[in-house]
């Protein structure tokens, strides 16, 4: 009899035992149906393979020289260490050469619109549905980060609807609209600061301008956090060039960090980080401020990984970019296959710093001063490590040029000329970059953007699905394949 009952109790044991396994695997069937928990979208804007493995390359130039037999050659970035890597296309619906409302368009909604078009048809008649938007639907927080200003073409896509870029205002009143959760970046870019602030505070959100405050935020309040420290430049908004940044100003990784802990919740989250003054830098043809900029980028995706390494099996990371900018290319006639890297060190600011705090002063010191002194040259070899005394005859010809047309506004050139050598920049600022560039073994072939395609790369749930070459529409659409969400569009 006790032999029966004991095997009666087995069975129920085993039972029990059946059941609660298979309530586990449905469970479990059922949050793998519903994609990753946690979506990081990291877009560097402007970056292309030349910009990552330029900052690779001067990384391992501060270590030893390339030339050295052996020696490290590519000091790779968290990025570069992503198990998948693919390739998109960039072009817009109605140009080859894309610019970020449109590329930016295509990465949030997968569809294809026109240039300065923000996440609308190419006839601004229909609005398109962004993956951000989708993930909120589903119950995700949200998150929007950027270097640049947070209305911006870039972070505006995912949660904007506008017939060109440059409605700012409008842009920064859909934002404050939103239903999304955390906003981070740089200052709006209106003349309606005041409007869209109070819209924002009247619809839950809290304004934050500095680390301080951000960090006493509590998890699942409504945050729109940027830096009271503006930039060198003082009217762009935006956050610091990372060369530049003083201490107490806020970088991408800290607005990053902030972001998962304020919007890590039981239903997950979906946060875009744009790292968007590469692009700025690069239109410039500043490489080491574009270089910096593009190391800060791979630190908030650092943030990222530490965060997966907690979630490996319920988070994605996708890493992309919308274009290429500048035309970068490590290599110059001048240096033939030889790199010089390490001279980059020598530069102390970004040319826009530079211009704001060197150049404007002594402009107004020296107003009619025909020729270029001793200090100016000082200046010069105290900032970019170029030595005028030590300088070939063509770099010579090149200061003496750029220095006249900054003096002056005066030219021996045509306006064509001018417009190649020093486009709407500073004219002797964007020389000395291009000299130190050259000396370092880097030429630009633009001000603008190009069309090369743009690396995507992805580590974390699905990431099998972004390996291959695609067009950058189909990026989202991998996405939203990833998310089991359905864009719509």
């Amino acid at each position: 009899m006790f032999v029966v009952k004991k095997k009666i109790k087995n069975y129920r044991i085993a039972f029990f035992c059946l059941i609660f396994m298979a309530l586990t695997i449905t469970s479990a069937h059922a949050r793998f149906n519903q994609g990753p928990k946690y979506v990081f979208y990291f877009i560097g804007d402007g970056m292309a393979n030349v910009q990552i493995h330029a900052a690779e390359a001067y990384l391992a130039a501060l270590q030893e020289d390339d030339a050295v037999d052996g020696s490290i050659k590519a000091d790779l970035l968290t990025m570069s260490k992503f198990p998948v890597q693919g390739m998109s296309t960039t072009f817009a619906n109605n140009r080859l050469i894309t610019g970020s409302a449109a590329a930016g368009t295509a990465l949030a909604c997968g569809m294809k619109t026109n240039i300065n078009v923000i996440s609308m048809d190419p006839t601004t008649t229909t609005s398109y549905n962004s993956i951000a938007e989708k993930a909120k639907e589903k119950g995700m927080k949200v998150g929007i980060v950027s270097s640049v200003t947070i209305n911006h073409a870039t972070p505006a896509v995912f949660y904007s609807h506008t017939p060109t870029r440059k409605n700012y205002l409008d842009i920064a009143i859909q934002m404050a609209n939103s239903d999304f959760d955390y906003f981070a970046g740089g200052h709006w870019n209106s003349s309606g600061n005041d409007a869209a602030d109070a819209i924002a505070i009247d619809n839950g959100f809290v304004i934050t301008e500095d680390l301080a405050t951000l960090k006493t935020q509590r998890r699942g309040t409504r945050v729109i956090a940027r830096d009271a420290m503006q930039d060198a430049g003082g009217n762009t908004g935006a956050l610091w060039y990372e060369l530049d940044r003083p201490s107490g100003a806020m970088s991408l990784a800290d607005f990053t960090k902030e972001g998962i802990r304020l919007l890590d919740n039981r239903k997950g989250f979906f946060m875009m980080v744009e790292g968007g003054k590469i692009d700025w830098a690069c239109h410039a043809n500043d490489a080491r401020a574009a270089i910096d900029d593009t190391i800060a980028f791979d630190d908030a995706i650092a943030e990222a990984v530490k965060f997966f390494k907690k979630h490996p099996f319920e988070t994605l990371i996708v890493v992309t970019a919308d274009h290429e900018c500048g035309g970068q290319t490590i290599g110059f006639a001048g240096t033939g296959y030889d790199t010089f890297f390490e001279v980059l060190q020598n530069q102390t600011m970004s040319y826009e710093k530079f211009d704001a705090t060197v150049l404007a002063p002594y402009k107004e010191a020296h107003a009619g001063q025909a020729d270029m002194g001793e200090e100016i040259k000082a200046l010069i070899q105290a900032n970019f490590g170029l030595n005028y005394a030590t300088a070939n005859e063509y770099e010579v010809e090149l200061l003496e040029a750029a220095y006249d047309k900054f003096m002056s506004g005066a030219s021996n050139n045509t306006s064509d000329e001018d417009k190649l050598l020093y486009y709407y920049y500073n004219p002797l600022s964007v020389t000395l970059t291009h000299i130190l560039n050259r000396r370092a073994g880097i030429a630009w072939t633009s001000y603008s953007h190009t069309g090369v395609p743009v690396p995507v790369l992805a580590m974390g749930r699905g990431q099998w699905l972004f390996d291959g070459f695609y067009d950058n529409t189909d990026v989202a659409k991998k996405l939203a394949k990833v998310m089991r969400v359905n864009l719509d569009n």
